[in-house]
């Protein structure tokens, strides 16, 4: 899920920087300190807001440099359980596909691919026995996250499935809601009653 966030945060401006305008300043230190930066409360930071407000700035002594007080706001991804996400195929493996959701990449196992037994080609397919469905690099997919983990902030693990109905690559929902809505029966007209004309 996306969401903007609103933070206050001790903003150091280094003595390199201390003839630029403040408001300048303290949003140049914002993007290198947060852009990028990954936790398990605020997921990823996707790009440094507006800055709200800018306090009077304090120096610390024997650090030369002023720290300002300021309140701002970041775009960040915090991936959620049972979040039903976009993405498209980035890699595959023998155990299972890459999904880039953007911000971050998840990773579906081979068995949470699609409802089918699942085998593995060198071409890096992934491919249904009884379905013949396919999955290779770049397709567009629906899915499920299952799971997350921010044990290593560097790189968070998550988990997704398109094992439930309407999720799997873009094609398959279509081709499901197709087959359903043919499979729907006619409704039955009721028979006309046929009437004699006395003579």
């Amino acid at each position: 899920m996306f969401y903007t966030v609103k933070l206050k945060d001790h903003i150091r401006i280094p003595p390199t920087l201390l003839g630029e305008d403040v408001k300048k300043a303290v949003f140049k230190q914002l993007r290198e300190k947060y852009e990028g930066y990954i936790s398990k409360s605020l997921g990823s930071v996707i790009e440094v807001g507006d800055i709200e407000g800018i306090g009077t700035g304090v120096i610390v002594p024997g650090d030369g440099a002023p720290y300002y007080p300021t309140t701002f706001t970041l775009f960040t991804f915090q991936p959620e359980m049972q979040e039903v996400v976009l993405g498209k195929i980035k890699d595959m493996a023998d155990f299972g596909a890459f999904i880039n959701l953007g911000p971050m990449d998840g990773m579906i196992h081979i068995s949470q691919t699609m409802d089918d037994f699942v085998s593995f080609a060198k071409e890096k397919v992934l491919t249904g026995r009884d379905s013949k469905r396919v999955l290779k690099i770049g397709d567009d997919c629906r899915a499920r996250i299952i799971a997350a983990s921010f044990k290593d902030i560097s790189n968070p693990k998550i988990g997704i499935t398109m094992r439930q109905a309407g999720l799997g690559k873009i094609e398959w929902i279509k081709e499901d809601a197709e087959k359903k809505s043919g499979k729907a029966e006619p409704e039955e007209k009721p028979a006309k009653k046929e009437t004699k004309k006395k003579k």
